[in-house]
């Protein structure tokens, strides 16, 4: 299992990190944050298949497709 969390409005990272640790047993491998404007995205990872090779990373690029 994986978990994501958000924080939509006037984003609040200590928030966002402590709620993360709430899930850190849905995905204890990886985890990753993004602050944009008025959000805050978070994530944590388990690898079931690919322990050492796979990375999902959150990412930013700038502009959402």
């Amino acid at each position: 299992m994986c978990g994501i969390v958000a924080i939509h409005g006037e984003p609040v990272p200590l928030l966002g990190r402590r709620m993360l640790d709430r899930i850190a047993h849905r995905g204890p491998d990886d985890h990753g944050s993004v602050e944009l404007p008025n959000t805050w995205l978070g994530h944590r990872r388990l690898s079931i298949v690919d322990t050492k090779g796979g990375h999902q990373p959150l990412v930013d690029h700038g502009a959402i497709d």
